[in-house]
């Protein structure tokens, strides 16, 4: 028995396993490529040149791999790439990218994004995310592994937001949010650790005291960025248990343009 309603329209040109499930009313281009066991709810469009993984769930009225809302995109060949296992949920737009970048979207694996979530040309959105319901991602933003972006929050073109980071509800986000840090308001302010997240993912008492010590250099000590950096740094001959971490930390703050958060 087909798993695709009589009333979906799929272009005959598009690439479904047989396991993918497609409900009524959904319309599917011919440039799509979709993965084993991938479930597309009813009312969706999905377009452009985008290919999605296994095992993903797409609830209703979402518009997937539309083009750009950037006004000098002219129709070039760009692409919206999504992993496995990820859920959707209603009324979420995702746009392919522009040449300003790669000309890719990416969106990685185990992410839950809730309703009316809209994720931008060239963003790029990790593993294991948290988008609450209304959280608006603009162009070029990157968010990190486990990072949880609270309801009706706004992040800022190119702004980046860390690994385990939080942001808390109704943010304006314009600056970079440091991985392993909480910040919330309008406009954003640095709050605390993410401990709570932490200790859910089994950090251990080595690894927060790391951070928390990261934490201290980088906002407690009136520190200058390149001497945080160089402390933080320093931690490597006592915390070996947290080098990961370190590595994150210093990764990201090498690579922040807007500058961070305060």
């Amino acid at each position: 028995m087909s798993l695709i309603h009589p009333t979906a329209i799929v272009d005959p040109a598009a690439e479904l396993d047989p396991s993918v499930t497609v409900g009524p009313f959904t319309v599917i281009g011919p440039h799509v490529r979709i993965g084993a066991d991938t479930v597309v709810g009813p009312h969706c469009v999905i377009e452009g040149r985008t290919t999605i993984g296994r095992g993903n769930r797409f609830y209703q009225f979402s518009s997937i791999g539309a083009m750009p809302q950037d006004m000098s995109h002219k129709g070039e060949l760009t692409e919206l790439v999504i992993g496995d296992r990820n859920t959707v949920r209603e009324f979420c737009t995702f746009n392919t990218g522009t040449h300003k970048e790669e000309g890719v979207t990416r969106i990685g694996s185990d992410n839950w994004i809730m309703a009316y979530v809209h994720i931008a040309h060239d963003c790029r959105v990790a593993d294991h995310t948290v988008f609450a319901n209304g959280a608006t991602l603009a162009g070029h933003v990157h968010i990190g592994d486990w990072a949880f972006v609270g309801g009706l929050s706004g992040i800022h073109q190119f702004v980046h937001i860390g690994a385990h980071a939080m942001v808390g509800f109704q943010s304006r986000v314009a600056q970079d949010v440091p991985p392993f840090m909480t910040a919330e308001g309008n406009p954003i302010e640095l709050r605390s650790l993410n401990l709570t997240g932490l200790k859910r993912r089994d950090f251990g008492p080595e690894r927060i005291n790391a951070i928390k010590q990261m934490h201290r250099s980088i906002y407690r000590k009136g520190l200058g960025l390149d001497e945080a950096k160089a402390e933080i740094e320093a931690l490597r001959a006592t915390a070996h248990e947290a080098a990961g971490d370190i590595d994150t930390m210093l990764a990201f703050l090498a690579a922040s343009t807007r500058g961070i958060v305060r």
